[in-house]
């Protein structure tokens, strides 16, 4: 019995160092009544951590560094922020059109991409054999060698004016070419990708905090519109991202 009673203390001991020493649980990722328990007066350090949020809809898929920048920069020019609202760069465009890019879309996986290819009318769009992923990193490439041409500078150094010049020959098409396509047809899938990652649902990696709804007062995904389809007045409701209704 002496054995079994003097090794309490050294039980005790375990015990208090792990409270101490933030291990138990998970360490410092607890908060709370719980986490203030278990590590005392270092509470007010763990609900700190536990707060800051972390958006895992910012990571790269399919652009190296230059590329993701140079996406960034050419959508907050067409879509600038303003005293309506943010831009692309602070919505999130860029890691929307990385993302896509990354997904099937981005090699064209539903399309009919099989030759002959031919040239297409203006009303048939654009006709080529180029996947939507190669059109986007050549017309990237372009944007800096056009850049470097004129400015002698890349695309990512120039002034917001600047910018917006060379974006405007390249929505013209006429002034410099792109191996396989025009500028025109780069600029336009551009400007089209834009627009969706500034209004798409957030969980797809732009509308980031669904801005770009609230700048339209869009209510987003809602459940039901039941409780107010039938009132006269104009009902502002909170938008819903698809990513509130999981596990409904």
């Amino acid at each position: 019995m002496a054995d079994i009673h003097s090794k309490q203390p050294k039980s005790n001991s375990r015990r208090e160092f792990l409270k101490n020493s933030g291990i138990a649980l998970g360490g410092l990722v607890v908060g709370g009544v719980l986490g203030g328990s278990l590590i005392g007066n270092k509470q007010t350090e763990v609900e700190k951590v536990v707060e800051k949020s972390v958006d895992y809809n910012q990571a790269l898929m399919f652009f190296n560094q230059e590329q993701y920048q140079l996406t960034d920069a050419a959508s907050e020019r067409i879509f600038p922020k303003d005293e309506i609202g943010p831009g692309a760069k602070e919505l999130g465009v860029a890691f929307y059109i990385d993302h896509q890019l990354a997904s099937p879309w981005g090699i064209n996986a539903k399309d009919y991409m099989t030759g002959p290819f031919y040239p297409g009318e203006a009303t048939q769009g654009m006709q080529t054999s180029l996947k939507r992923s190669e059109i986007f990193t050549l017309g990237l490439q372009g944007l800096n060698d056009y850049s470097q041409k004129k400015y002698n500078k890349k695309f990512t150094e120039l002034a917001e004016t600047e910018q917006d010049d060379v974006l405007k020959v390249f929505e013209e098409g006429k002034e410099f070419q792109l191996t396989g396509l025009t500028t025109k047809e780069f600029f336009n899938l551009l400007r089209s990708m834009t627009l969706e990652g500034v209004y798409a649902d957030p969980m797809y990696g732009g509308n980031k905090d669904m801005q770009g709804w609230k700048m339209r007062n869009y209510p987003g995904n809602q459940m039901s519109y039941a409780a107010m389809i039938e009132k006269d007045e104009f009902v502002k409701l909170d938008p819903k991202s698809l990513r509130d209704h999981m596990g409904h």
